[in-house]
């Protein structure tokens, strides 16, 4: 399956090239801007796999726009751009781009930009679930400690009885330890 792409570029002749360019090379171009607010307007609704986006635009530029793009979890960008100077790919770097295409290049420069980015993109994706999954096990950890505690004191029990005593509950009531844990931490009635 193709990647899809979207063009963000102000001057039509560069946006039509642009996209000549990326269908030559294999990809679909989903979607066209000419200013950085109908770019994440557009990456919003179109979800492509990546937008080219051009500095330098109407209505909003393309790093702010980037930026909105990236920080909403929308898809990766490369900046596609005239201006090679040091503080615009800083501020390309804040803003978490992750291609950086200075014009004029050519059709063999497309494919590498595009193919990092989007691996880079997934790779940063994985790595946010994964530490999302590490949150809940953790807060999991920690409700089954207090849940431990709380019955430790109010029953008069062991550590490993209280264990063994939430185990029991979250088979009985066929959820998981995490929310047994939650429910007596919370002061929720203990079943005898």
């Amino acid at each position: 399956m193709a990647v899809r792409v979207l063009v963000a570029e102000d001057e039509a002749l560069i946006r039509m090239d642009l996209v000549e360019l990326l269908g030559e090379c294999g990809y679909d171009v989903v979607g066209q801007a000419a200013d950085g607010q109908a770019a994440v307007d557009l990456t919003r609704s179109l979800r492509p796999d990546v937008v080219f986006m051009d500095v330098a635009m109407p209505r909003r530029d393309g790093l702010s726009a980037a930026e909105e793009i990236i920080a909403d979890g929308l898809a990766p960008v490369v900046m596609v751009t005239a201006f090679g100077q040091a503080e615009t790919v800083q501020r390309a770097a804040e803003a978490g781009v992750l291609g950086y295409l200075v014009k004029p290049f050519g059709k063999a420069d497309l494919a590498p930009a595009i193919e990092v980015a989007v691996a880079r993109w997934q790779q940063m994706r994985e790595l946010a679930e994964q530490v999302s999954n590490l949150r809940e096990r953790q807060a999991a950890r920690e409700a089954v400690e207090r849940a431990k505690q709380v019955l430790e004191s109010t029953m008069g029990i062991t550590e490993p009885e209280a264990f063994a005593w939430l185990r029991r509950a979250a088979m009985d009531r066929r959820v998981t330890l995490a929310e047994v844990a939650a429910d007596v931490a919370a002061g929720g009635r203990l079943p005898s």
